[in-house]
């Protein structure tokens, strides 16, 4: 199980990265004292992500985060009444799946359902 994503953002990021996140399903958790400010993490069905606030952050430009979204559909149109339209890629696995770029410039897939541990690629 993949515990959570660490995505470097800067500071002038952190509320629309964040409404970002809630819109696609994750909702907010509280992050350890310990580790002091700029820090902001987002949780969902055991999945969290971390946004950690630097000067320069790193962004890949071919990596991204996929999350699948349940309910799929209703993620996408929230997303896209909020502004954040995505790209609808090839379907593998026989499921819908669709690339968008939060505000950062991180860029999240967002699938409708996770290969099984049998599918291939087709």
């Amino acid at each position: 199980m993949l515990h959570h994503v660490a995505l470097e953002i800067s500071p002038d990021h952190v509320a629309e990265d964040s409404r970002f996140w809630s819109l696609a399903g994750f909702e907010e958790v509280a992050v350890p004292e310990a580790l002091g400010d700029g820090f902001t993490w987002f949780e969902k069905g055991g999945t969290q992500i971390h946004l950690m606030e630097v000067d320069e952050p790193s962004i890949p430009s071919r990596g991204h985060v996929a999350i699948v979204a349940r309910d799929f559909k209703e993620t996408l149109e929230r997303l896209a009444e909020a502004g954040f339209e995505g790209e609808e890629r090839a379907e593998l696995w026989g499921h819908r799946r669709v690339k968008l770029t939060c505000p950062s410039g991180h860029v999240v897939e967002i699938m409708a359902m996770a290969p099984s541990r049998s599918a291939k690629s087709v």
